[in-house]
């Protein structure tokens, strides 16, 4: 598999939302929802419209994701992953038992490689210049989260890193990378 890297200028994340938006809803959430949420490519790929529902029809907050040991760990959705999967589902006719991100042609999910086609196109179309895929999602999440301040060992956890180390390469920060960490309680 070739190496991709992160989103990291967010005016360029603006321009892959615009461009996915003017095309497709249906890919456009699925970017949402990768930079956001840090899930694997997989991993969206086989929610469905009820994972994200409640029993009200009404947006869930958290998603719950299967783990491959029979339990689950909850994916915070924020208001604008909710935004964009209420839209898409307004004006969508996917069923609530029905895949997210339902193929037309198969009715089951689109492949890892449609997803990395989407994103690549989406890059394109923008006007970027790099190495991109669907894995750019997970680690444009990573690298924001860990600009933001949120704890490495936290962003680790969340990927399921054995290392620190790993966690930031597979971000693509080096140890010589600075920048302003901003710790503000605000009391």
């Amino acid at each position: 598999m070739e190496y991709v890297e992160a989103f990291k200028d967010v005016n360029e994340i603006s321009k892959i939302k615009n461009y996915l938006r003017s095309h497709s809803i249906r890919d456009y959430v699925l970017f949402v929802l990768g930079i956001n949420t840090g899930l694997k490519i997989n991993e969206m790929l086989e929610m469905t419209v009820a994972s994200v529902l409640d029993e009200t029809g009404k947006m869930k907050e958290f998603y719950e994701q299967p783990l491959e040991n029979g339990e689950t760990t909850q994916i915070y959705l924020n208001q604008k992953v909710r935004t964009a999967l209420q839209e898409y589902l307004k004006g969508s006719k996917v069923m609530e038992n029905e895949f997210l991100f339902m193929s037309p042609k198969t009715q089951k999910p689109i492949t890892r490689q449609q997803a990395h086609r989407i994103i690549h196109d989406a890059v394109e179309g923008a006007g970027l210049i790099g190495k991109y895929g669907a894995s750019s999602m997970r680690k444009t999440f990573g690298y924001h989260a860990y600009k933001q301040g949120v704890s490495l060992a936290l962003i680790q956890k969340h990927f399921h890193h054995s290392s620190p180390s790993e966690t930031l390469k597979y971000i693509g920060i080096s140890k010589e990378y600075k920048f302003k960490t901003i710790i503000d309680v605000n009391l």
